[in-house]
């Protein structure tokens, strides 16, 4: 199964296929002795780089290693008028989300921050995808890859929306599906991928 790590708007893909003609490729004789010092490197003149492998899986979870680990949870919540909940922080549209507390389930994790950074109450329908997300952290002076669950929900009550300012959330708003399409111009690529799960679930 192929495996996409993002590094802000750059991705890193370990793949069997190459996708796309902007792709630097790897060939898989260099996925074994891949590194981030490697990555990093190439990112400085690449946005997308595909790593050839027989095992995705297995070239991923070696690269991995590297970092550490951090679970979160966050979603789509959408209202009875089909509006879906976005945040703004760091001047871009952006999903709730946060990190998974000690002994709590992905789902409960997703209801909470949801909550916390919105105002607004939420129960998850179904699970959407898992994002991965790569950065360095200053508070600790580590690598941290971060594995986002991410779940649509449906608000269960209505009420005054609150962005959670102490976390950089400057806006929360109920966004049409136009707005939506607007402000991913505007957002993460990790972003766009939730988007895109939720779009296919809703044509099935």
């Amino acid at each position: 199964m192929e495996q996409t790590i993002y590094f802000q708007d750059k991705s890193l893909t370990f793949s069997r296929v190459r996708a796309t003609e902007t792709d630097f490729v790897i060939p898989s004789g260099e996925a074994a002795s891949l590194t981030r010092a490697k990555i990093l490197n190439f990112f400085e003149i690449h946005n997308s780089i595909r790593v050839l492998c027989d095992d995705p899986e297995e070239a991923f979870r070696r690269f991995g290693e590297e970092f550490t680990l951090i679970e979160a949870a966050g979603g789509v919540v959408v209202n009875g008028r089909g509006e879906w909940l976005m945040i703004r922080r760091n001047n871009r549209w952006d999903l709730p989300k946060g990190h998974v507390e000690a002994g709590e389930s992905f789902d409960r994790c997703a209801e909470r921050e949801i909550e916390e950074e919105t105002g607004v109450k939420a129960a998850v329908l179904r699970p959407l995808c898992d994002t991965w997300h790569a950065y360095f952290f200053p508070k600790t002076q580590r690598w941290e890859l971060k594995r986002t669950h991410w779940y649509l929900l449906r608000s269960t009550e209505r009420g005054e929306l609150k962005p959670q300012t102490e976390e950089g959330i400057v806006e929360v708003a109920w966004c049409t599906p136009n707005d939506v399409e607007h402000y991913l111009k505007e957002s993460y690529p990790t972003i766009r991928r939730v988007v895109e799960a939720l779009r296919q679930v809703v044509r099935r």
